[in-house]
């Protein structure tokens, strides 16, 4: 059975992204568009606009051209969407980069994408030199701050000088529906991080989509709290809120008093965020010392939300239930969302099926087959705001897309009677920390650089907070008797970013395999 959203379709929006976000910005003018939460910077709508267009024309000054890729480095800042849509107007696209990310993982990406270009800031400059050293190729490294004085910052241009520039506003004639506008890394339903290439249509449409179930405009104050470079926020917000005039608070990472600091200096009306925020606004006493009454909604996503949860947090703040949506990077990434004008949803749903948007539950069984109508199975997808793809790997893209379009999303789901969907499992290995996605494979790999391990499996396990965590099972060698949980846990920290590190380790006499030596990962899950 295929299932279709209740709402009016959306045309495809072949247009730049840039010009989705920015094309009314010259005309609102002084109306705040970011401001830096923690301080008392402001950039209004016709800066945004202005400014944007200066960088893109010393971009291209520089040598941006269409189809290069730039990589951005960058926590959240007020400059980040002004590099962002600066590069894309240059013709660029651009791959966003973990701040977190060590050199080596960040010279994987810089490789996987061919990326020519690095945008940063200067306190990750280091970072960025080691890993644009590694991994070749790299034009010029630039930074959206002042760059350092001395060495450090010597051969190192600020994105600021070319708000000076004389040189013309690059046109590029770009294809919507062909170019990609960004390149996210995803680990997909399993495997390794993959460049997944969303096109400036297949974002700009979702924005579209989305208009009709979390509506805001001028007035509206959205706090920037979860990272750009995710595509939850970079959609929720940047893209969304910036394309209609509302004011966007940015923060650069998650310090509790900071975030309800911010919420009642800025008088904050919409929050979205991820499942560990909402647990922190339910159960920690510091909510208490703040004025949040200027809060009318939140919305999670990034993770599945426990209902319960969800009610605490909405009964502590005095707010309508706590809304829920739901997608991913290859679906750019919204399909679900429960409506800012639901009264009384259920509890536990990830909402309803977003225009112009299908989705079949298939059979857990038969996979070429529907599941019954309210049996639980695999959520698959199929709209307009479906990925090109993922870059250079057309095997693994047909094994995520199948020969009609559907998305094979991995998560097992069901559909009740009124069209609420409810997401329960997952059939997919990824694991979700705190939102960010960890792929074990990629630890497990890691894991078996050590000379002590034999062997070793990592699966998703939930902790005392309700947060999903990497757990790894590791085989001894048979040199290694001493070999100890800190020893492993220490290795595979000193190699990744943190959101990435081993968070408890059991040890086992085997790992176990099916004959084909996949590892069996729901014995690993029944152990635990």
């Amino acid at each position: 059975m295929v299932f279709h959203s209740e709402y009016e379709a959306v045309s495809t929006v072949s247009l730049p992204i840039h010009d989705v976000v920015l094309g009314r910005a010259a005309e609102r003018g002084d109306t705040p568009a970011l401001v830096d939460g923690t301080g008392e910077f402001t950039l209004t709508y016709g800066q945004v606009d202005a400014f944007h267009r200066r960088v893109a024309a010393g971009l291209a000054e520089a040598g941006v051209r269409k189809g290069d890729v730039l990589a951005l480095h960058s926590p959240n800042t007020v400059l980040f969407p002004i590099a962002f849509y600066a590069a894309t107007r240059a013709g660029a696209a651009v791959t966003t980069v973990h701040p977190l990310a060590t050199p080596e993982e960040f010279a994987k990406q810089l490789r996987d994408s061919s990326a020519r270009w690095i945008v940063t800031v200067s306190p990750l400059l280091p970072a960025a030199r080691a890993a644009a050293e590694l991994a070749g190729g790299i034009t010029e490294i630039f930074v959206c701050d002042q760059a350092p004085e001395g060495p450090e910052g010597q051969g190192v241009r600020s994105l600021q000088t070319f708000l000076g520039s004389t040189g013309p506003v690059p046109e590029i004639e770009v294809d919507p529906d062909e170019d990609v506008a960004a390149l996210p890394y995803s680990s997909g339903t399993t495997g390794v991080p993959k460049g997944v290439m969303l096109t400036h249509a297949s974002i700009a449409t979702n924005l579209a989509q989305l208009d009709p179930v979390i509506p805001m405009g001028p007035g509206d104050r959205i706090l920037a709290i979860l990272p750009f470079f995710h595509i939850y926020g970079l959609t929720a917000l940047m893209n969304a809120p910036l394309r209609q005039g509302a004011t966007v608070v940015v923060l650069p990472r998650f310090e509790l008093d900071t975030f309800l600091g911010a919420i009642q200096r800025h008088r904050i009306n919409g929050l979205y965020v991820a499942p560990p925020i909402v647990l922190a606004l339910a159960k920690h006493p510091a909510v208490a010392d703040y004025d949040l009454s200027s809060l009318e909604y939140i919305v999670s996503a990034a993770a599945p939300l426990d209902a319960a949860l969800a009610e605490a947090c909405s009964a502590r703040l005095g707010l309508p239930p706590v809304l829920q949506a739901y997608g991913m990077t290859e679906l750019s990434p919204g399909t679900h969302v429960v409506p800012l004008s639901a009264e009384n949803p259920p509890p536990g749903t990830v909402g309803k099926l977003l225009p112009s948007t299908e989705m079949r539950i298939l059979s857990l069984d038969d996979p070429a087959k529907d599941a019954a109508p309210g049996e639980e199975g695999e959520v698959a997808i199929r709209g307009p705001q479906v990925m090109k793809g993922y870059l250079g790997r057309p095997d693994a893209t047909a094994a995520m897309i199948d020969a009609d379009g559907w998305v094979h999303t991995g998560d097992i789901g069901r559909v009740d009677a009124d069209g609420w969907l409810y997401v329960v499992d997952r059939v997919k290995e990824l694991i979700k920390y705190k939102g960010f996605q960890v792929a074990p494979a990629e630890l497990e790999a890691l894991l078996l650089t050590h000379e002590g391990v034999a062997d070793a499996a990592v699966i998703g396990v939930t902790d005392a907070e309700g947060t999903e965590i990497p757990k790894a099972f590791v085989v001894r060698q048979a040199a290694a008797p001493g070999l100890t949980a800190e020893d492993v846990m220490a290795h595979v920290a000193a190699r990744v970013a943190p959101y990435k590190k081993v968070r408890s380790v059991e040890f086992v006499d085997t790992v176990p395999r099916a004959a084909s030596g996949k590892i069996l990962r729901r014995e690993l899950r029944d152990r635990a």
